[in-house]
């Protein structure tokens, strides 16, 4: 039997539509075995720095770029022993489901409409007791001192509105955009009337248009940030933070809060294209290697899907289009009407 390599396994999640199990590999790949494939993936130590070496040459910087951060749970609600599965909240599912937590960062230039994942980190407090914070502050960091990328600010959901990072973004001279919680205390009144919930404020016109300047509660005395009120449906409206005190406008600021959406279709697009979701081995490592291998796949297709001005979708949906043609030209199994 054959040695399987990285290129081989990342290209078996390529080109598979429904089944990324290691069984389903070998059945289908006359040279590997199942337990080659297996050994394969306990050997290799894939990290997030590989990645960052296949995209970096695709990466175009801005200095009006933004890092945005985000985790996703990459569901196997059914799986009982894999080792990175644990119980959390999954914002696609609205419940707390098994799961393994991935927090991803990805580099977005708004000039050119354009994104690319550029770090992730496993989250697994059992084992290297970093919480989701931790995991985003280290990316921030890593983004600035080794990648070395242009960027003019961060943009984070609540989850990850918490003061130290919020205040360490200033520090870096960088702006954040993050909405709040509806219960997050504020003080728009200099500390006359007190904090109150920010979504018990009430808004004026020009505050609608304009936004509002606020303090924070457990914010340093006399630290403000501009507040936004974004109706964005009748059922949802969001109240955004930032410390770009220059921005007096509610529309630009809902501009710049919709690039965060980058990160969510980097999400679906590997879950849907890559089977990130799709191992069901037990063992850590395994997994790990797995879930790179299925990042770098998002990668190629990310990059020939601009190459070819196509979608990744299009693209993998497109790996079927020879096979369809023959099937209808001579079917394998001929329908019959009873």
């Amino acid at each position: 039997m054959s040695k399987v390599t990285r290129l081989d396994y990342c290209q078996f999640l390529l080109v598979s539509q429904t089944n990324y199990t290691l069984t389903y590999f070998a059945d289908h790949s006359p040279g590997f075995s199942h337990d080659a494939v297996k050994r394969y993936l306990e050997a290799d130590k894939l990290t997030a720095r590989m990645v960052w070496e296949s995209v970096r040459g695709q990466v175009v910087g801005s200095e009006q770029g933004y890092l945005a951060f985000d985790d996703t749970v990459l569901d196997h609600d059914s799986s009982f022993k894999i080792d990175l599965v644990r119980r959390q909240y999954s914002g696609n599912a609205h419940a707390v489901i098994k799961g393994i937590g991935v927090v991803t960062c990805v580099y977005i230039n708004p000039e050119l409409d354009q994104f690319w994942i550029i770090d992730y980190r496993i989250y697994d407090p059992e084992r290297d007791g970093k919480s989701k914070l931790d995991h985003v502050w280290e990316m921030l960091d890593n983004a600035l001192s080794d990648k070395q990328l242009p960027f003019r600010g961060v943009l984070m959901d609540s989850w990850y509105a918490e003061r130290k990072l919020m205040l360490h973004i200033e520090r870096l001279n960088k702006v954040y955009y993050c909405p709040l919680k509806d219960n997050r205390q504020v003080d728009e009144t200099g500390g006359e009337r007190g904090y109150q919930r920010v979504d018990s404020l009430t808004w004026t016109e020009v505050e609608q248009q304009q936004g509002k300047v606020v303090h924070l509660k457990t914010f340093p005395k006399g630290h403000q940030v501009k507040l936004f009120r974004l109706v964005l449906s009748p059922k949802r409206t969001d109240y955004v933070a930032t410390n770009d005190m220059a921005q007096d406008s509610t529309q630009d600021t809902q501009e710049v809060c919709a690039l965060r959406w980058k990160i969510e279709q980097f999400h679906r697009e590997t879950k849907q294209t890559t089977g990130i979701e799709g191992c069901q081995c037990r063992l850590a490592r395994i997994q790990r290697n797995h879930i790179a291998c299925a990042i770098l796949v998002w990668v190629r297709l990310k990059q020939v899907a601009q190459e070819t001005a196509s979608t990744i979708y299009q693209l993998k949906q497109g790996l079927l289009d020879d096979y369809l043609r023959s099937q209808l030209r001579s079917p394998a199994i001929q329908m019959q009407l009873a």
